[in-house]
């Protein structure tokens, strides 16, 4: 979890800017760090719930080591009541036996109701030692959950607040200079091509995963937000391609790990494009050197050009 998240980036400094040019390329860098955060908070929430689906199973396994556990208690309870009649069962036999022959037999099965009954306690103190490893280890697994839960929200509660001071630095703003820094962080916003004129084949998964991207754009961005009504950029990915019958990893650097890596000059309509170091972005390519995507606050869902600063690669999902 401290891995993932590690320590929120910097707030810019504060200091005044000398015009509004360098007032937007502040804001502008204030929505670069948004995104690194963001991409954090994402890959926690992807590890809280790795750790809650733990904490899950090892209740589960607990639970059925004390069923386990449970089923001997009956033969316990046999056991404890017959010990002292086992004694008398010996003394009786040595007693009443009619010759050496008898008594031999008699001893004899005696012995293997001992050993049957040490048996049982055997298995009785094998099951009792696996239910307290097993609740031993839910108890952990519960409480690194909730650890990293406590965590995550702190993490949430600082990314809320810096991007309420990212919006209001952006209001403050002209709307020439707001434009000027979507154009910096999100790059120029293109008219929305219709997705029936795209060189994408029809009736396959990136064909609707790109038409029900396109349907989204102008809706506004919000971080952890996957539709219907607003997203983030993952958000974004996941939805359109969920859409199509495709399930994708909710945070952009795990949805980077699927599928099989391409260069700029390989992409095809659908493939998902990666941003930044480390990832932090993703986007959804729709041909023609443009893709869709839902880059930060105040800048609603748009197509822009594929060529954005920070292009790492694209994860070619389908075909």
């Amino acid at each position: 979890m401290a891995a993932a998240t590690a320590t929120l980036t910097p707030t810019v400094a504060s200091a005044a800017p000398a015009n509004a040019a360098e007032a937007a390329e502040l804001v502008a860098k204030a929505a670069q760090q948004l995104t690194l955060i963001e991409a954090q908070v994402h890959e926690a929430e992807d590890i809280v719930a790795a750790q809650q689906a733990a904490a899950a199973t090892a209740a589960a396994q607990a639970e059925a080591a004390r069923q386990a556990l449970a089923v001997h208690e009956p033969q316990i309870r046999a056991i404890a009541k017959s010990t002292f009649h086992k004694q008398e069962s010996r003394v009786a036999a040595f007693l009443t036996s009619a010759s050496a022959e008898d008594l031999v037999q008699q001893m004899a099965t005696l012995d293997m109701i001992a050993a049957h009954t040490n048996s049982v306690i055997a298995e009785v103190a094998a099951a009792r030692t696996a239910a307290e490893a097993a609740q031993a280890a839910a108890d952990q697994a519960a409480a690194n959950a909730q650890s990293s839960l406590e965590q995550l929200e702190q993490q949430e509660a600082e990314v809320e607040r810096r991007a309420a001071e990212y919006q209001s630095d952006l209001s403050r703003l002209t709307a020439a200079e707001q434009d000027r820094v979507s154009t910096l962080v999100a790059g120029p916003q293109l008219a929305a091509p219709d997705a029936s004129d795209l060189p994408v084949a029809p009736n396959g998964a990136a064909a609707k995963a790109i038409e029900v991207a396109l349907s989204k754009v102008g809706l506004p961005y919000r971080m952890g937000a996957s539709g219907p009504g607003a997203f983030d950029c993952s958000g974004l990915t996941s939805y359109a391609y969920a859409a199509a019958g495709v399930t994708l990893p909710r945070s952009s650097r795990a949805q980077a790990q699927i599928g099989r890596q391409v260069g700029r000059g390989e992409l095809q309509p659908g493939d998902l494009v990666f941003y930044y170091t480390p990832i932090s972005h993703v986007a959804l390519y729709i041909g023609n050197g443009q893709i869709v995507h839902a880059r930060t606050y105040g800048t609603p869902l748009s197509v822009t050009t594929v060529d954005q600063g920070g292009f790492r690669y694209g994860v070619r999902l389908t075909g």
